[in-house]
């Protein structure tokens, strides 16, 4: 089993949500093989789920003013901070063994790539239904999954390291009165792999043990690639007319 394996490096928010949504319609039209892509945020972003509203989620000036990206995905899921990450994208066609069974099923799959990537560097894990995984109990990576075009997209990101009072000042809560409470929660219940191993991780010092985990996980050879320039070109077009607009940013 090959897929072609892309490691794109830093992109914008909505160059990011671009290139998955343009290596989805290579897939779907079997202009590609089966895809998985290792990526990272610069400038640093938050992104929120397609049916989440924008503005109940995401204090917009507080992102404006601090330089942040905001974005709608097309997946579903809640708001993400993306900081000090790695975030994969896998697509396969519907059908592909890889994600047999139910959305349970799929997700336990494609999820062992990262637990196994975490092994990688001597971090064990697990996954947790339906979409998380945790290492000693708190949360290090969380998932999402769509169906569209006859392929499966799942993006996830794996934490590196983590500032939940930088985060919280960005997304809005239920209750400001319950603020300073559900920080503390999301403290106990949120780690990453820098504070695990203790030492200070990067996105280029933690590809190679993720793209290694995915290979042995999925029982795939991964073939290096690029994106093409009808790829590239699409993905420019999607991040400029779609995921860079505030009408798809805003549309709910």
């Amino acid at each position: 089993m090959v897929f072609r394996y892309l490691e794109t490096g830093y992109g914008t928010a909505a160059f990011n949500m671009g290139l998955d949504e343009a290596v989805l319609q290579s897939v779907a039209t079997g202009l590609a093989t089966p895809t998985l892509r290792l990526y990272a945020w610069k400038p640093r972003a938050v992104s929120i789920g397609y049916f989440q509203g924008l503005h109940e989620e995401v204090d917009v000036r507080a992102c404006s003013e601090r330089g942040i990206d905001v974005v709608r995905r097309i997946t579903g899921g809640g708001a993400v901070f993306h900081a000090a990450e790695l975030t994969y994208s896998l697509v396969v066609p519907i059908g592909h063994p890889v994600v047999a069974g139910d959305i349970l099923a799929s997700y336990r799959s494609i999820c062992a790539g990262v637990v196994a990537g975490c092994a990688a560097l001597g971090v064990a894990a697990e996954f947790v239904p339906l979409n998380d995984i945790v290492s000693g109990g708190k949360k290090i990576s969380g998932n999402a999954q769509t169906r569209k075009q006859g392929c499966v997209l799942q993006h996830g990101t794996v934490i590196l390291s983590v500032d939940v009072d930088e985060m919280f000042m960005l997304l809005k809560v239920p209750s400001e009165k319950m603020k300073g409470k559900l920080i503390e929660d999301v403290k106990a219940r949120v780690t990453s792999l820098s504070a695990i191993t203790s030492k200070d991780l990067h996105f280029e010092d933690v590809v190679p043990a993720f793209r290694e985990g995915f290979a042995s996980a999925l029982g795939a050879e991964l073939a290096p690639g690029k994106p093409t320039e009808t790829e590239l070109a699409l993905a420019a077009q999607l991040g400029s007319e779609k995921f860079g607009s505030p009408a798809w940013t805003a549309k709910r």
